[in-house]
């Protein structure tokens, strides 16, 4: 839809639901392309990201602390150290599975997206000052916690 405004029946216009999911859609475009302009995807940046906070980890375990499917994760694993920006290692403890950890040329990388996916943020939240920008945070983040504890509800993850 090329201009929504003049097309959608004002009967929805208003609704938190659609209004949530055309934003979601722009965020999910601006961040893609962004990351796509520095070479990555979304899914670089969650495992890399994850790597920093959290340590070395097996690939299971980055699955679940980064949300990537462990049938992407992967894949994802492979770009990475194909490109230098993870290591894989025999784990020392069960030399069946790999210790996935960050290099520092991960580390650089990291900080590019970073700084993308800031901009990608400001441009998304241009229209609201840094206070409405905080409470859009708070508020989506309470609606987030609440739809997280139910369990009926299957997670989308951020590719």
């Amino acid at each position: 839809m090329e201009n929504p405004s003049e097309e959608t029946p004002t009967r929805w216009q208003g609704l938190p639901s659609w209004l949530l999911g055309q934003t979601a859609q722009h965020a999910h475009r601006l961040v893609g392309d962004g990351f796509s302009s520095v070479g990555a995807r979304g899914y670089h940046y969650r495992l890399l990201a994850t790597l920093e906070e959290s340590g070395p980890a097996s690939q299971a375990a980055l699955g679940r602390r980064s949300g990537i499917h462990l049938s992407d994760m992967v894949a994802t694993i492979n770009e990475l150290a194909d490109r230098g920006l993870v290591e894989r290692a025999p784990d020392a403890s069960d030399r069946r599975r790999n210790i996935i950890s960050l290099t520092s040329a991960g580390k650089r990388q990291l900080r590019r997206l970073e700084k993308r996916l800031a901009e990608c943020q400001d441009e998304l939240l241009a229209p609201l000052s840094p206070e409405e920008r905080q409470r859009l945070a708070e508020l989506l983040s309470k609606l987030l916690d609440h739809h997280n504890r139910r369990t009926d509800i299957p997670e989308e993850p951020w590719r």
